[in-house]
């Protein structure tokens, strides 16, 4: 597996991988906040990736983004490949309600992170835990 940015490592916990990407969480609990980092050196843009890698992130995006709205039912979901602070490829997926913190505005800097405390954390997990494909290898927790 290659670098994580620091700025990720420090943000967010490492849940796992798919084939392509590893799956991390925002230590953000105000919204359900998973990032899609491909692993691949160097890439900082999607069409960097090569055709075959470019497909396999829309794929395991879109596994995602299913997952995310069967478990959690938002009223949207916020899917972005930003990298203005961060110039690693990642690609944010954020539940979204109508009545979280920040709605609608974006969700960055809107309001103070709040930490996930280590129950929170647990039935987070516990919630997508089931809904993940075969093929994803948690990470040692």
């Amino acid at each position: 597996m290659g670098e994580l940015h620091p700025q990720l490592a420090r943000d967010c916990l490492v849940l796992g991988r798919y084939p392509l990407c590893r799956l991390l969480l925002m230590r953000d609990a105000n919204y359900p906040w998973f990032i899609l980092v491909p692993d691949r050196a160097g890439i900082i843009e999607i069409h960097q990736l090569n055709e075959a890698d470019q497909q396999q992130l829309l794929r395991e995006s879109v596994q995602l983004s299913r997952l995310l709205e069967a478990v959690f039912r938002p009223h949207k979901l916020n899917i972005a490949a930003l990298g203005n602070s961060v110039p690693q490829l990642h690609v944010h997926h954020i539940v979204r309600y109508r009545h979280d913190a920040a709605w609608p505005a974006p969700v960055w800097g809107r309001v103070p992170v709040q930490p996930y405390g280590d129950d929170r954390l647990a039935s987070l997990l516990a919630r997508i835990r089931p809904e993940l494909p075969a093929e994803f290898v948690w990470d040692d927790r």
